[in-house]
């Protein structure tokens, strides 16, 4: 080898062991859009604005607000190659068309989109529109337990009806939470006077309209064998709105997740929610 060229090999092979060092980085996640790659996201705070979405009915029919769960940045949970905010987006969907077509209630989704939102946000929506019902759309996970299924439906309650229930709560109002930091500042006195209040004025509302869902949706959807629960849950705890969030079945199993996503499973969801909430306002002009 010249001289020449022998210079030459020694300035271009660190160029070449960097340039692999790239490529290698890129392709195992490193750097890039890979498993190491730190996405930013806009998060809301207690001094953001909260924008109100827009209402769709007849002004003569009773308001429900309807809340798909998580979004944003919180794909609540994922299995199977499903992810629970598209789930539960779309199940809010197909019921608000159901709701339309049936002339039974005005609608407005808290999110109609893949956004955040803080849970105070989304009962707090619910309160400065004056809604008359709150259901909030959610799929539950198991972990690796695969064969647990079913629909669950919970109501608020400062003492949860089962460490299951409890276990559950403590999951979802942790999605106000990022990397240990406290994306809301409602403080925990300020969260026990608004259940106590919610327990007073419409509690009794919030367990009718379960138990309707509970009723009409026999033989129609599956529920889990336990499908009445209660926990303090921060998404329910409007003190003057009627409130209940409603697990769709187990995103963990794989025939749950299946028979959500799919149109048969979107159309049987819509048609009892639809059905149970034109009994409970039925039932509540009728008082």
């Amino acid at each position: 080898m010249s001289r020449r060229a022998h210079i030459l090999a020694l300035v271009l092979f660190p160029l070449v062991v960097v340039a692999a060092l790239v490529l290698f980085a890129h392709q195992s996640g490193l750097v890039g859009k890979g498993p190491g790659f730190v996405m930013r996201a806009e998060l809301p705070t207690d001094n953001s604005p909260i924008e109100l979405p827009e209402i769709q009915g007849d002004e003569s029919l009773p308001l429900v607000v309807i809340d798909p769960g998580h979004g944003g940045h919180d794909p609540g949970a994922t299995s199977h190659g499903y992810v629970e905010k598209r789930l539960v987006l779309d199940l809010a969907l197909a019921l608000r068309d159901r709701l339309q077509e049936l002339g039974v209630a005005r609608v407005a989704l808290t999110r109609d989109e893949d956004r955040y939102l803080l849970h105070a946000d989304r009962y707090e929506i619910a309160r400065r529109l004056e809604a008359d019902l709150f259901l909030s759309i959610h799929a539950d996970s198991a972990g690796d337990i695969g064969e647990v299924a079913g629909a669950t439906i919970y109501t608020l309650s400062e003492r949860a009806s089962s460490q299951a229930a409890a276990i559950f709560a403590a999951r979802e109002n942790a999605s106000d939470t990022l990397n240990g930091v406290k994306l809301s500042a409602e403080s925990d006195s300020v969260g026990n006077i608004l259940i106590e209040l919610s327990q007073r004025r419409t509690q009794e509302q919030s367990a009718r309209f379960a138990s309707l869902i509970e009723r009409v949706g026999e033989g129609r959807i599956e529920f889990h064998p336990q499908a009445r629960r209660s926990a303090a849950l921060r998404v329910l705890r409007a003190p003057d709105t009627p409130s209940v969030l409603f697990e769709s079945g187990f995103i963990s199993n794989e025939e749950d997740a299946r028979r959500l996503a799919s149109d048969e499973g979107r159309q049987a969801f819509a048609e009892v929610m639809a059905s149970a909430i034109r009994l409970y306002f039925a039932r509540e002009e009728a008082e």
